[in-house]
């Protein structure tokens, strides 16, 4: 018997949405297997059994595709630059009254609570939600910072806002998943304000 599958691969897709999924289908399983960093479009795009610029016709960049794939419900790309945007004052109140508004609109539908549930325990997941991570959100954060060592300071303001996940919707500790928002943005807040402008050598 004659296999088709390569030859099925390489024809022409039947129409938009079937190209679509074809090249999230290939996305989800480079990503998974190579990390956000090292995929290309080009290898995607091969996957699909379509031109690579028609991956950036669908989806424009790989930080976007990502997103799709990954089924987040936005894209820190159009987002971070507005919470940084006005500058370093208030930026750890920003990240995180954002953060808890997206978490608590979207509960447990959030696709990000499923990744961070897998980066726990598949080294696979870690490795591609940090090089997500740092290249959409704690790149535009370091460069943000005008302090010394920027990428560490914005990987301490990961470091919170990745237990804020865990500590409040995955593990549910009583308390915490009870408080307000506003009060956890004041607590929350000023932590991450501090890892963002104060000194990080011991006094």
């Amino acid at each position: 018997m004659t296999d088709t599958r390569g030859s099925a691969r390489r024809g022409r897709r039947p129409g938009d949405s079937g190209t679509r999924e074809a090249i999230l289908d290939a996305a989800r399983g480079r990503f998974s297997s190579e990390g956000f960093r090292s995929a290309t479009v080009r290898a995607i795009a091969g996957d699909a059994g379509v031109d690579p610029s028609l991956v950036m016709h669908f989806f424009g960049t790989k930080q976007a595709l990502f997103v799709a794939a990954m089924e987040f419900p936005i894209n820190p790309a159009d987002v971070v630059p507005h919470i940084v945007g006005p500058g370093i004052d208030g930026l750890g109140e920003r990240l995180v009254r954002f953060l808890l508004g997206l978490v608590d609109e979207l509960g447990e539908a959030n696709p990000m609570l499923g990744l961070v549930r897998s980066a726990v325990g598949h080294p696979d997941a870690a490795r591609m939600m940090r090089e997500f991570l740092g290249e959409a959100i704690l790149d535009r954060v370091a460069a943000a910072i005008e302090a010394d060592r920027p990428r560490l300071r914005a990987d301490l303001c990961a470091s919170q806002i990745v237990g804020i996940l865990m500590a409040r919707q995955i593990l549910a500790l009583p308390e915490l998943a009870a408080a307000d928002r506003e009060t956890l943005v004041g607590v929350y807040g000023r932590t991450i304000q501090r890892y963002l402008t104060e000194p990080l050598d011991p006094r």
